[in-house]
């Protein structure tokens, strides 16, 4: 019995604020569950143990007063067979008197040891009651603080990670976007350059062929043109028809 109550009492007394700063620097509430596992053992253990006490104690409590009735009995007796000069029944009735305070007395403390006993059970049952209680709960909100801590963790990286995207990061980003400008730049130079050397080109090819256009016309002018040969084959064909006629 005695180590029940032991195991109860480091329950009860354990420190609550030492349970929470482990389980917070270990980042989980295994601790406090680990405790509340051993603290509902414990108190099944205990309330069980109230249960027995309690029986030994109304056991102890009937038997006492059965030993006192019969004492108080027997000591009305002893005077009654004095009265009537039966001095051996009454010397027969004091020894089972004797007997009987002996055994009354004997029962009497027995239940006053256990009753103090069942007491002891019953508050420390209460205690680790509201003890487990108070750690339940604060295993509830240990448990939320957590996951806002994990939350918040969370965002502080985020967060973080925007920091490095407006400070370094712009930079790069600026870098990049200025090399990608410079690149377009030179691509449209040379577009430029190279759309002016195909307006040249074009320019000179229309110029020689309107010169040689402008040849034409004045050799045939001067008679100066040597004909198509189609033009002879259409000739000596049209000369050939005229003469067949």
């Amino acid at each position: 019995m005695a180590t029940i109550l032991e195991k109860a009492q480091t329950l009860i007394s354990a420190n609550l604020h030492a349970m929470v700063d482990r389980a917070l620097e270990a980042n989980s509430v295994a601790v406090m569950k680990q405790y509340i596992r051993d603290a509902e053992g414990n108190l099944a253990e205990l309330e069980e143990a109230a249960a027995t006490v309690g029986g030994e104690v109304k056991t102890l409590e009937r038997r006492y007063l059965e030993y006192k009735k019969k004492s108080d009995g027997l000591d009305r007796n002893i005077d009654m067979l004095l009265m009537q000069g039966k001095t051996d029944l009454a010397r027969a009735a004091q020894n089972e008197l004797n007997s009987a305070r002996r055994l009354q007395e004997q029962y009497h403390e027995q239940w006053v040891r256990q009753q103090r006993e069942y007491e002891a059970l019953l508050n420390a049952r209460l205690k680790l009651q509201a003890k487990l209680q108070t750690i339940r709960q604060e295993q509830k909100e240990l448990e939320a603080l957590l996951e806002l801590a994990k939350s918040k963790e969370t965002t502080v990286r985020a967060i973080k990670s925007l920091d490095d995207l407006m400070g370094v990061g712009d930079s790069d980003i600026a870098r990049m976007g200025e090399a990608i400008r410079n690149r377009l730049d030179r691509a449209t130079a040379y577009s430029e350059m190279y759309a002016d050397r195909l307006d040249n080109q074009m320019d000179e090819a229309l110029g020689s062929a309107e010169i040689d256009l402008q040849l034409e016309e004045r050799k045939r002018r001067l008679g100066l043109a040597e004909p198509a040969p189609a033009e002879e084959e259409e000739t000596t064909a049209a000369d050939t028809a005229t003469l067949e006629e």
